[in-house]
């Protein structure tokens, strides 16, 4: 077998997938290839990934999309912010805060809620950045808010707004390859004894020609 190439999009963390990987396939590399989420469904549409762990939605065009999990949406604030004194807030309660919307937006829709400000920064990364300096807030996937930690931010979880669903995706083809299946199993948490895959191969083993007892058979008489 040759390796598996596995893209995956920030915020989502493939390792616990890629440690039972190595245990179950020892001797077929697997590689990780990180992407942007704008980027992510053409990289195994181009053949350079064999699948790939993104957010929903896409466009599915040429490819096939399995949900794995719902990440919970949360608002990125300044540690000193009146919106910390609660553990959960409402998409109203953000309603008259000035708002951040990145380029790079996973969420699906137009817009954050409040007054959103007009220049978006290119990347999450940036948006987090003038979270810090006091411009607005940011509401992003959890996931997100934790690979772009900061000591002096922290978040609260919102409802009422959109949630991202991750995804397992991989190009259309005649016949999924062996090794998607096997990873399909994987993180779908079948066992090794039930994970897709190939069957393993059995001899076929031709019954032995039976060689007549001679010694039990009664002497012919001669005529």
């Amino acid at each position: 077998m040759t390796g598996f190439r596995l893209g995956y999009v920030p915020g989502v963390t493939p390792a616990k997938w890629v440690r039972i990987w190595a245990e179950r396939l020892p001797r077929v590399p697997l590689e990780l290839i990180q992407v942007s989420a704008a980027d992510a469904p053409e990289l195994v549409r181009r053949g350079e990934a064999d699948a790939v762990l993104l957010r929903l939605p896409i466009d599915r065009t040429g490819l096939h999309a399995i949900p794995l999990y719902v990440e919970q949406t949360v608002v990125v604030v300044p540690k000193d912010h009146l919106i910390t004194a609660a553990d959960e807030i409402t998409v109203d309660d953000l309603s008259d805060e000035l708002m951040l919307h990145a380029q790079d937006d996973v969420l699906d829709w137009e817009r954050p809620p409040g007054r959103v400000i007009e220049e978006r920064p290119v990347r999450t990364g940036d948006a987090v950045e003038l979270v810090a300096m006091g411009t607005g807030l940011l509401v992003v996937p959890q996931s997100l808010a934790r690979l772009h930690h900061r000591k002096d931010l922290t978040y609260r979880p919102v409802s009422g707004v959109p949630e991202s669903q991750v995804a397992l995706s991989w190009a259309e083809a005649d016949e999924t390859s062996e090794l998607v299946e096997h990873f399909i199993g994987i993180v779908r948490g079948r066992t090794m004894n039930s994970t897709r895959g190939p069957a393993p191969k059995t001899k076929t083993v031709k019954p032995k020609k039976q060689i007549p007892d001679r010694s039990r058979q009664k002497p012919r008489r001669r005529r």
